[in-house]
């Protein structure tokens, strides 16, 4: 019996988006805006590549973000729970050169756009939105 290759694309897609977050893995020194600097850790969900889990500790802002493959949307989708009750959603999208994450859905003004490094241990860019905006990096420190 010949195999469905519609079935499986999606299949493909999931493991795709999920392997371009192997590049987060790890800590990060954030600098930019006075209250977005800190330190971000990525790692997989219980060591397996289902859920990609980024802890978040910047200025007075810390929370947990869970980011996994949403097949209805056929996209990396994240949601942020906050120290202060906040819950966000976010759209990811890992190239071997950029990272960009949207505020919501794809279509969202508001988002970070960053650029690896040649060695892909730095990201810089910034965070736009209608009306505002700021610059930020981040560097692996482990």
């Amino acid at each position: 019996m010949a195999e469905n290759s519609e079935s499986e694309a999606p299949d493909e897609q999931r493991t795709a988006a999920l392997d371009s977050l192997e590049r987060l893995v790890g800590e990060w020194q954030v600098g930019g805006a006075e209250d977005s600097r800190g330190i971000v850790r990525f790692e997989w969900f219980l060591g397996e590549r289902g859920f990609l889990v980024q802890h978040v500790e910047l200025a007075d802002t810390h929370g947990t973000e869970f980011i996994g493959w949403d097949p209805d949307r056929r996209a990396l989708a994240s949601h942020y729970f906050g120290s202060d009750g906040q819950i966000l959603e976010y759209t990811w999208q890992v190239t071997a050169d950029t990272l960009t994450i949207f505020f919501g859905t794809e279509e969202s003004p508001a988002r970070y756009m960053g650029t690896f490094s040649d060695d892909g241990n730095t990201n810089s860019g910034g965070w736009k939105w209608p009306g505002g905006g700021y610059e930020s990096t981040m560097t692996r420190v482990t």
